[in-house]
């Protein structure tokens, strides 16, 4: 059982208008998705910054109508999951599917459109994408600036609300910002910024307040995230999985993919089946309890709603 924190099938269901039963040009499909070993998968709300800010919080609707009627309704054995306990009540059988957000710039400085987002369904809220918004600053910034006040007051409703608050993507200023005022914190796609020297990964004091704070990492399968190369494959991946476990975040991690948020591919990562390769490699080198944990324990463990 593996538990993925992170996809952008929405976006190519709402931008390409792709069909999430058997589209190839989709990374995760339905079909896809049941030859995988994952059985809860995390679909992103990302609306891209071209689109105008006075559509984008429409546009984020039509992603969450799509997130029903393409993947939760057709299919009885797809369970759109709100908490921790729907999640242990999946059946060996089903499949969870789990609504998140990409970035506040589509609620612009109105609490009340975040509030609609948790009301239909969203159980973590990325901050930001890499510009900055009236939330925080991305981490695409140059100012490099943190929360805002407004910032404060999103905060403040994730804890009350139970919702994860995901710092992929967001400042370091910001990052550290949310250390200090957020409950329930994520990490959803980043790597190790020893390992490959990409502003989007975490440094090891980044890792380390992550692990202090019982948050939650997800391992991503960006190339340009996982290696400073023109070829990068599965093994590449596992020394981030490995690196993470060395700095001390057994407990904290998991896996984030960014399936279909991607242009380019890590080899044998092509899409949602590689997982089979690379659970077999990695069960070779971790320990069953380690395993266990990264697949899918850490996340349920952590899920900050429980009912």
């Amino acid at each position: 059982m593996i538990i993925d924190a992170h996809c952008d099938v929405l976006l190519k269901l709402w931008d390409d208008k792709l069909d999430f039963a058997m589209s190839e040009n989709l990374q995760i499909n339905e079909q896809k998705w049941r030859r995988s070993p994952v059985k809860v998968q995390c679909f992103a709300i990302f609306v891209p910054p071209n689109v105008p800010q006075e559509s984008q919080f429409q546009a984020a609707l039509e992603m969450v109508t799509l997130f029903f009627e393409k993947i939760i309704e057709p299919y009885n054995d797809i369970k759109f999951i709100k908490n921790k306990q729907d999640l242990l009540a999946l059946k060996e059988h089903e499949r969870g599917a789990i609504l998140t957000l990409e970035g506040c710039h589509v609620i612009g400085n109105d609490i009340n459109k975040l509030k609609t987002l948790i009301q239909l369904g969203v159980r973590a809220v990325g901050l930001t994408w890499n510009q900055a918004n009236a939330v925080a600053d991305g981490v695409g910034e140059k100012r490099g600036a943190g929360i805002s006040s407004f910032g404060e007051e999103v905060i403040a409703l994730l804890n009350q609300e139970q919702i994860w608050t995901d710092v992929s993507h967001l400042s370091y200023q910001g990052f550290f910002d949310v250390m200090g005022q957020a409950e329930f914190v994520m990490a959803s796609h980043s790597n190790v910024r020893s390992l490959c020297n990409h502003r989007r990964n975490l440094d090891n004091k980044q890792i380390q307040a992550l692990i202090d704070k019982d948050g939650w990492i997800g391992v991503t399968f960006v190339p340009y995230f996982t290696k400073n190369a023109e070829v990068v494959t599965y093994h590449d991946t596992i020394d981030h999985v490995l690196s993470y476990i060395s700095l001390g975040a057994a407990n904290c991690l998991g896996f984030g993919s960014d399936f279909d948020g991607i242009d380019k591919y890590i080899n044998g990562l092509e899409n949602i089946t590689g997982y089979h390769t690379l659970t077999s490699l990695l069960q070779q080198k971790l320990t069953p309890q380690q395993w266990n944990n990264i697949s899918h324990q850490n996340f349920i463990n952590k899920f900050p709603k429980n009912r």
